[in-house]
């Protein structure tokens, strides 16, 4: 006979506080030695055994100042590579789900990055990529090699400011939504952007294309932010009379042109707690991944009505449980673990994109 569904649901809560508690008994045993690092889209069950959380420039920002010998992030495969390249000698970074990865990063394959980069230049045109950090430790090693760097959805404006100066012409690559919100928040206007059409060799038919524009944009998506839609916004405006939209600047342009409001993930936290402080009983709308939105409704409960534009949950971010991080710390315990290995070669003009971004803004 089935047990009852309440029995079942009772044995899986107390396994997992089970897990829980482990965790924490690892960190305690470990102390200093170990430093859990989180992206703010991971769910509140890994979320509460961080030490730091924050978007990707705050984590890229805070790891050369890490001292733990032992680092483990909780995020995309990406961010975990960022990490371990910014970390000092002698430190180890680890995943707890290698096959967290990214859709936008697996739209700019390196090697077609190149080749794209290669065209252009052949043209006469010297052309500075910039690379939103959702991208691959070979595609950033090939931004480094032409001059180029890295930016993230907060500073992507001063970044891409700074790329202009460097020569005559940029490509923001892999996300299209990111670049035009950037271009358009900067007064860059449309004609002087283009869109590129790549496919599998290169550039297609280059002849047909405006190359000549300022900024080049590679056909790139979030596949999360990109699924909102400009009637979400309206249809949560007529739900809601009065109410205050907000939206990632990954969202596309239309979507972003009828909001209230466009920033990074940290934008998004600050304007909820100032929503909260300043208009009591408000409510705002948020377009981004929902487990940060969720977070923030629970955060100002009782404050102001925090709800979800719509469905948008990352399954590659998904993919790091409480369970896999407890699976990890105990390998780390016991000597078993396997820190996560970047290839040599291409750390040197990797690293070079990131230190570029870091200094650039300043830290």
């Amino acid at each position: 006979m089935r047990p009852p569904r309440a029995a079942s649901f009772q044995s899986r809560k107390k396994n997992m506080q089970n897990i829980s508690a482990e965790i924490q008994a690892i960190k305690r045993q470990l102390g200093d030695k170990l430093c859990i690092m989180g992206h703010h889209y991971q769910n509140d069950a890994v979320v509460q055994h961080c030490d730091i959380t924050g978007d990707s420039l705050e984590l890229a920002r805070r790891v050369p100042q890490i001292d733990a010998d032992f680092i483990v992030f909780c995020g995309v495969y990406f961010m975990g590579e960022s990490a371990a390249l910014l970390a000092k000698p002698g430190q180890s970074v680890y995943l707890p789900s290698l096959d967290a990865d990214c859709l936008m990063s697996q739209m700019t394959p390196a090697p077609l990055a190149r080749k794209v980069l290669e065209q252009l230049h052949a043209a006469g045109r010297k052309i500075i990529p910039l690379a939103y950090v959702n991208t691959d430790l070979a595609l950033k090693a090939v931004v480094g090699e032409y001059g180029g760097a890295v930016c993230t959805s907060a500073n992507a404006g001063v970044m891409l400011q700074w790329a202009m100066k460097q020569g005559d012409g940029v490509l923001f690559l892999p996300d299209r939504h990111l670049g035009n919100n950037t271009a358009t928040a900067l007064g860059i206007p449309p004609q002087d952007r283009h869109v590129l059409r790549i496919g599998s060799k290169g550039l297609v038919e280059p002849e047909t294309q405006a190359l000549d524009r300022k900024l080049l944009l590679w056909p790139g998506c979030c596949a999360i932010h990109a699924r909102f839609d400009p009637d979400d916004v309206r249809e949560m405006r007529a739900a809601y009379p009065g109410c205050r939209v907000i939206a990632h600047p990954e969202c596309r342009e239309e979507v972003i042109a009828v909001c209230d409001g466009a920033g990074s993930t940290s934008f998004l936290i600050k304007d909820a707690a100032r929503v909260a402080a300043e208009a009591p009983g408000s409510t705002l709308i948020v377009g981004t991944e929902n487990n940060l939105v969720h977070r923030l409704a629970d955060r100002f409960e009782g404050q102001c009505r925090i709800i979800p534009l719509g469905h948008a949950i990352c399954g590659n971010m998904a993919k790091v449980t409480e369970k896999k991080l407890w699976n990890i710390l105990t390998e780390i315990v016991s000597q078993k673990a396997t820190p996560l290995e970047i290839e040599a070669q291409l750390c040197p003009p990797a690293r070079l994109s990131l230190t570029r971004m870091l200094e650039a803004c300043g830290l």
